[in-house]
């Protein structure tokens, strides 16, 4: 439980408990509006799990093998992470794919996780195609870049041996 909603439920619940003991709130109306609240949390809870499921058009967060495995090794991807990441909280990855023309997309994969992709860069024509960030990793494996040029994909991976994992699932 947050502490915020702890504190927010006690101190709520102590002060309907001091009105009804005061005389200033019936008892059963205390009851109705328990029973109200209840029910809307119950139903917020059920739409945010609806929510969850139900990922935004666009943001996949699994990926397809074949895709990855369809994809041509490249020496013009050059994949940087740490071989050990001591925390796989944090886990800093470059892709510099500059060397090739006409990129329009950068994904990179941590095949281990829950949620394999761990980011995608939608690239504009003439960008430079570099991209740079911190990824969480559950556990030791593979993490992949894939390069989209056109129809075509290439791939770079390295394998990045995490200590303490960063994401749960």
């Amino acid at each position: 439980m947050k502490r915020r909603s702890f504190v927010k439920g006690t101190l709520s619940a102590s002060v309907a408990g001091l009105a009804v003991g005061a005389g200033l709130i019936p008892a059963s109306l205390l009851a109705e509006d328990k029973k109200a609240e209840e029910a809307a949390a119950a139903s917020k809870d059920a739409e945010a799990t609806k929510d969850a499921e139900a990922k935004p058009a666009g943001h996949a967060t699994s990926f397809d093998s074949t895709i990855v495995d369809s994809a041509e090794k490249s020496d013009k991807i050059k994949l940087k992470a740490p071989d050990v990441a001591e925390n796989g909280a944090v886990v800093p990855v470059t892709v510099d794919a500059s060397g090739l023309e006409g990129v329009t997309k950068i994904q990179i994969i941590a095949t281990n996780n829950p949620d394999a992709i761990a980011g995608t860069f939608n690239l504009a024509e003439g960008t430079v195609a570099f991209a740079s960030t911190r990824i969480k990793m559950g556990k030791t494996g593979p993490v992949i870049a894939l390069v989209t040029v056109g129809d075509k994909s290439f791939k770079a991976q390295k394998d990045v041996k995490v200590t303490i994992g960063g994401c749960g699932g």
